[in-house]
């Protein structure tokens, strides 16, 4: 999954190389932190969190296919 969310935010952004992903286990299930440039963080977020909310949905939805619960944390 933190492979997944890397590919995917190193295509939206325009610094790849700020892009950075932390995996924690938490009782709830895996949390994976992204981090990007403070100037890349809109194109993350996009309008009214639309950007932000599919990538949620694709990685929530691959980790289905595992099995495992995976929450996205964008900082």
């Amino acid at each position: 999954m933190k492979e997944l969310l890397e590919v995917i935010a190193k295509n939206l952004v325009d610094h790849p190389e700020a892009v950075v992903v932390t995996e924690k286990q938490e009782e709830k299930g895996i949390c994976l932190e992204l981090k990007v440039a403070p100037e890349d963080m809109g194109k993350v977020i996009g309008k009214d969190g639309r950007i932000a909310k599919a990538i949620r949905t694709v990685v929530k939805a691959a980790s289905f296919k595992e099995d495992s619960k995976v929450f996205v944390d964008i900082a």
